[in-house]
């Protein structure tokens, strides 16, 4: 095992670092106009089934079901290649690198998604977040569950965990008691969502964009973990 590090910052990939609810948008609109609207409703409803089934986002795992009785259509080899070539590095947020950069200059940077084993990595690589955290890169099917080996793996004496989902960060928190600062970001739709859900423990640091984590320093995120067991999210508003 390494030795462990000071801190190892834990990223999010869709609607944290880059704007998946917009490459979901840019799919749906190239389904309907090269299937039609039934077809992509069809898409959706097989894409909706596997992720209840699965626990995770499957594109190409839909592509395959959506396949069945529609294998003479050519459009279907064109729209693998939309997902595969889809130029995910245009839907970075605004600053994304910037931000991976900046904490990169007080830990260890590691990307940490959910995700099939094909698709999700390409998007990664794609995007230039592969690059951005020099192949540091875990995908896993629930990424909740594997923080055992995520210790193993990138071991530190605290770790900042960044996503945009609160309940996802509030079960982290009560395993990694004390050596976890949770930051929100607000972004996508589920962000939204959560709006009217309550979370317990709640972040530690809410954000209303990645690119506001550039305006935070090393003690910023030590001081927040460091508060009440369950503290109220300290808000960086964006100017």
């Amino acid at each position: 095992m390494n030795a462990p590090g000071p801190v190892v910052f834990l990223l999010d990939v869709d609607n944290t670092l880059l704007d998946n609810d917009r490459f979901a948008a840019d799919l749906t609109a190239w389904l309907e106009h090269a299937f039609g609207r039934a077809e992509r409703e069809r898409y959706w409803s097989i894409y909706a089934g596997l992720r209840d089934q699965l626990g995770y986002a499957d594109y190409l795992g839909a592509l395959q079901g959506f396949r069945a009785g529609s294998d003479d259509e050519p459009a279907l080899l064109q729209m693998s290649a939309f997902l595969l070539d889809y130029p995910f590095s245009e839907r970075l947020y605004p600053r994304a690198l910037d931000a991976i950069r900046h904490l990169r200059t007080m830990g260890t940077a590691v990307i940490l998604s959910d995700g099939d084993i094909v698709f999700q990595p390409r998007k990664i690589q794609r995007s230039g977040l592969w690059d951005a955290v020099a192949g540091r890169v875990l995908v896993y099917l629930h990424k909740e569950r594997m923080l055992d080996a995520i210790q193993r793996r990138f071991p530190a004496t605290h770790y900042v965990m960044v996503d945009d989902k609160p309940q996802l960060l509030a079960a982290a928190k009560r395993v990694l008691v004390g050596r976890l600062t949770a930051v929100f970001v607000r972004q996508g739709h589920y962000a939204a969502a959560s709006e009217r859900i309550a979370i317990d423990p709640s972040p530690d640091v809410s954000v209303e964009y990645i690119g506001d984590l550039c305006e935070l320093a090393l003690p910023d995120f030590h001081a927040a973990a460091a508060s009440e067991p369950t503290p109220p999210a300290a808000s960086l508003e964006h100017s």
